[in-house]
């Protein structure tokens, strides 16, 4: 890569902003030395290492899932079902309500473990198992009921194994490392889906490969991780309480009054993700329309914007999360997320040509980058009690994932309002969208009260 390219220059920046501070190299949670016995605020830097193998890690997780999501199971019902797009939203709504179901009791189950593997690494290659077993059912599914059951398998599998690694630098990351290793992991999951759809198009002839190769990929690269890196030992870990039918029940929720910025924070996330999933769950089927091409042959087109945008991602990324560190200041960058997200939402739904798609993509890309990094900050910082991290997550997940389960159902139902024949309509939903990601950037700007 040469001298002069950006990402190549902020990685480097990045990777030496997360050096250890002299004399504490030989005691670094991240390099996986044995835990506290009570988890508290993490002061201690991850060394640069740790922070490069996390990387290789996200990006595994978001290749595999991100492809699936973004072009394989829209290969697939084409294949299966032609005609019928919105049985996309039906699909992966499914499986995201099913891993909402879940989520808590495996973050629940992520804090009690005690193992000298640790707390988070466990699962870690659970997911990745679960995964790759959805990957293959995917591949060969002789029906679209079949394709459900796999994507729900795939999505849990990966989420999973994505979430123990966010959990993980919650569990390790100090306050002024955590825009910058925010930024450096979110720049992982915005190249991965852009280079595994190139992957996934190159394979595209053989349709199990298309959802084989990114889920081999990203196996390896999550199975590496604690090996190289190893988590440390949680068996010194204080015990919790015991586990009660209410405490179970009472961890998909929390208390809002006793911590209001966790709970505004939560709300506007969940917002902005509702105006995101509206606006990206049908991309493929889009393309296709407003460029008039087969879908089959939109993974060219989707793969060359997404390259583009990946170059807009890097600066969103890294101007977020380094300059929200440098100036200590998270709200207002999340609200200058919202504002561009409104910008390419706008551009896109009126694009009918490859160039205002390709503005309208970058922008998206650009508002997507910065406020997925800089929320992500402003959620470490939140964190109403560490010893729960797992299951905290898991609620903020919540405000992610009931988005990406309900957000494509109404969605389906948005783009045939006002549909003319086979022409979905396209510039409602993303106008929709656009509005949803304003008012969750201004919940976060106004409510939040104890991040600047």
């Amino acid at each position: 890569m040469p001298n002069n390219d950006p990402k190549a220059r902020a990685l480097a920046d990045g990777l030496a902003a997360a050096e250890p501070l002299p004399g504490n190299e030989t005691a670094l949670e991240g390099d996986g030395l044995p835990l506290a016995t009570a988890p508290g605020e993490p002061t201690t830097p991850m060394s640069r290492s740790y922070i490069f193998w996390l990387m290789l890690a996200s990006f595994g997780a978001s290749i595999a899932m991100m492809v699936p999501l973004s072009y394989g199971i829209a290969v697939r019902i084409t294949e299966l079902a032609p005609g019928h797009e919105e049985v996309l939203g039906y699909i992966t709504g499914t499986a995201q309500a099913a891993y909402l179901v879940i989520s808590p009791l495996v973050g629940i189950w992520s804090d009690r473990t005690r193992s000298r593997f640790g707390r988070r690494s466990p699962f870690i290659y659970l997911g990745l198992a679960i995964g790759v077993v959805g990957a293959v059912v995917i591949g060969l599914a002789p029906n679209l009921l079949i394709v459900g059951a796999g994507w729900v398998l795939g999505m849990s599998g990966w989420s999973i194994a994505g979430a123990a690694l966010q959990t993980l630098q919650a569990d390790k990351l100090p306050e002024k490392q955590r825009g910058k290793v925010a930024a450096l992991t979110g720049l992982m999951t915005q190249v991965a889906p852009v280079l595994g759809i190139g992957i996934a198009y190159a394979v595209s002839s053989s349709t199990l490969l298309i959802f084989l190769v990114p889920g081999v990929i990203g196996a390896v690269l999550l199975a590496l991780f604690p090996l190289i890196k190893p988590e440390g030992s949680s068996v010194s870990l204080a015990r919790s309480g015991e586990m009660t039918l209410k405490s179970v029940v009472s961890s998909y929720g929390f208390n809002a009054r006793k911590y209001p910025d966790f709970g505004w924070n939560w709300v506007g996330r969940f917002v902005f993700f509702v105006g995101l999933y509206f606006n990206t769950t049908f991309g493929t089927f889009f393309y296709s329309q407003r460029l008039d091409l087969p879908v089959r042959e939109v993974a060219g087109i989707v793969a060359t914007v997404g390259m583009i945008g990946v170059v807009a991602a890097a600066a969103g990324a890294i101007v977020g999360g380094f300059l929200s560190d440098k100036l200590q200041r998270r709200r207002l960058f999340v609200m200058l997320a919202a504002l561009l997200f409104v910008g390419g939402a706008v551009a896109e739904a009126t694009a009918w040509s490859l160039p205002q798609i390709i503005i309208g993509a970058v922008l998206m890309q650009l508002a997507i980058a910065v406020f997925a990094t800089v929320d992500q900050a402003i959620i470490y910082a939140i964190l109403p009690e560490r010893d729960q991290a797992g299951r905290y997550m898991a609620v903020t997940q919540f405000a992610q994932k009931i988005p990406s389960a309900v957000a494509p159902l109404i969605a389906g139902v948005v783009i045939t309002i006002g549909a003319v024949g086979a022409e979905k309509n396209y510039t409602l939903l993303y106008l929709v969208g656009a509005a949803f990601a304003l008012i969750g950037g201004l919940l976060i700007l106004l409510k939040v009260k104890s991040v600047r």
